[in-house]
């Protein structure tokens, strides 16, 4: 699969996982909903319940910015078994700033369960520094 084709299958999948690691370097894995811009992969703080609005995602961003997201295609066929993972720094936005305004009209265009209720917390905006690619 060549870049191109990598980022696209990356644009079109519904959910990643976000690889983040704290400062002692222990793992942190989520799913996460997303929306591409460009060179960079946001995504957004949003209403489904958790215990706080300061997620252990956006600690780690702060303590180490060097991340991974992952997406696939799994099917009993392994013949069409496909990943794309996105290597990239991330930055941990404001939602008051202007860029993190950009992020989330990209994300309530994309998912239609933000429309009436938008994302409010902060912005995670990864910007990729490279696309890895495997397909079966």
């Amino acid at each position: 699969m060549n870049e191109d084709e990598a980022r696209a299958r990356f644009a079109a999948a519904r959910v990643a996982r976000l690889a983040t690691t704290d400062a002692g370097c222990r793992p942190h894995l989520v799913p996460v909903v997303f929306a591409v811009v460009g060179g960079t992969v946001y995504s957004a703080v949003d209403a489904k319940p958790k215990r706080s609005k300061e997620l252990r995602r956006l600690d780690n961003v702060r303590a180490n910015p060097h991340v991974a997201m992952l997406v696939d295609h799994y099917d009993d066929d392994w013949s069409t078994l496909w990943w794309v993972r996105a290597d990239g720094t991330a930055r941990v936005l404001d939602p008051s700033d202007d860029e993190a305004a950009r992020a989330v009209a990209a994300l309530v265009a994309r998912y239609p369960q933000y429309v009436d209720r938008p994302p409010d917390g902060a912005v995670l905006a990864v910007d990729v520094h490279r696309f890895r690619a495997w397909s079966g």
